[in-house]
């Protein structure tokens, strides 16, 4: 059985008789997991075993581990800085801040792989132009050349660590205020301007091998009236096309509000596997899970099932254990605990 295009959520910190029917029809390719999937680290690497075992090949393992306000797992992880902080100490040792973010990126990487986590959704490619109240901090910096050198050295720490990094959220969601997890946001400005500051991080880490890239719930009405992740314009003329992008395209949460404008989930399932997306998310909505499980069809062309094949965690022969023994991985946490943590950062849910 090859992997689905769909990626969805579990109940709790184990599987369910429930769970395990979902996970094992065929649409299904990908599991993605929340805080609420996490009681240890001897509990998540007990679930993804189990995860991993219930079929061949293996289903993806993914979670939302950016660093800040955006971690999932906490007890037991080495805390990560928001990205932001990266950003400033880039103002003022660019060196230096290159050095850190290849060892958050391994440290990340390193610690989720050990847990049995395939791939972490980072990251974060959006310039910041300090308004985004959903992007915030989660961004690297205002210009595109630092996110280009800090996004590259935590890209190159991800793939020590056995990972594959995902650039998101094309082609740019810092410039609106709206929260597409609640809103529809349109940014109107035209692509020469989109291109010459927020698609500049998206071409050069294309160059330098990006993996995966998730596309904006957002409407660039002067390039296309639909959303970037269910706009063939965006997907397949200007990322594959232009932009020359051959890694895997996975849709942001199609639960979201954001979405809504593709109409009902099935509808924006389709929507963004047609523009081009060779994964779909649909999180935290078991009764759209359903629906798409019992009405959706779609055969998976084969150079999707090639894509998200390569999205796979490689080995790791450190089990946790292992890796709080390795020296690389001691002075690398050692290294990145002197990147200064805000008070007041908690988990997105």
């Amino acid at each position: 059985m090859s992997l689905g295009p769909l990626m969805v959520d579990i109940e709790g910190t184990h599987l369910t008789a429930g769970d395990k029917r979902k996970l094992l029809h065929p649409l299904v390719g990908g599991v993605i997991l929340f805080t609420r999937n996490y009681s240890s680290l001897t509990q998540l690497t007990e679930l993804t075993a189990e995860i991993h075992a219930l079929r061949t090949p293996p289903l993806l393992i993914a979670v939302d581990h950016e660093g800040g306000r955006v971690q999932r797992f906490r007890e037991e992880f080495t805390r990560l800085a928001a990205m932001r902080e990266l950003g400033s100490i880039w103002d003022e040792h660019p060196g230096k801040a290159r050095h850190l973010a290849q060892q958050m990126g391994y440290v990340l990487a390193a610690e989720l792989r050990a847990a049995g986590v395939d791939f972490s959704f980072t990251p974060v490619l959006d310039v910041d132009y300090g308004q985004s109240c959903v992007i915030g901090d989660r961004a690297f910096h205002s210009e595109p050349q630092a996110i280009v050198d800090l996004a590259h050295s935590l890209m190159s720490g991800l793939k020590s660590g056995g990972m594959a990094a995902v650039g998101k959220h094309f082609p740019g969601h810092g410039y609106i205020e709206a929260d597409s997890h609640v809103a529809m946001p349109v940014d109107e400005r035209s692509y020469a301007e989109i291109e010459m500051n927020d698609l500049i991080p998206f071409r050069k880490l294309i160059d330098f091998g990006l993996p995966g890239i998730m596309p904006a719930h957002v409407i660039y009405p002067q390039v296309d009236v639909r959303p970037a992740g269910f706009s063939e314009v965006w997907l397949k003329k200007i990322l594959r096309g232009e932009l020359g992008f051959e890694g895997c395209i996975f849709s942001d949460d199609l639960s979201m509000e954001g979405a809504a404008v593709a109409g009902s989930i099935l509808h924006r399932a389709e929507s963004a596997l047609k523009a081009g997306c060779d994964m779909v998310l649909v999180c935290n909505d078991p009764k759209a899970t359903d629906i798409l499980l019992g009405e959706l069809h779609w055969d998976a062309p084969a150079i999707s099932i090639i894509r998200l094949a390569r999205m796979r965690g490689r080995p790791n022969p450190d089990s946790i254990v292992k890796l709080h023994e390795n020296p690389n991985f001691v002075k690398a946490v050692e290294k990145i605990a002197s990147i200064g943590i805000r008070s007041g950062e908690l988990p997105l849910v």
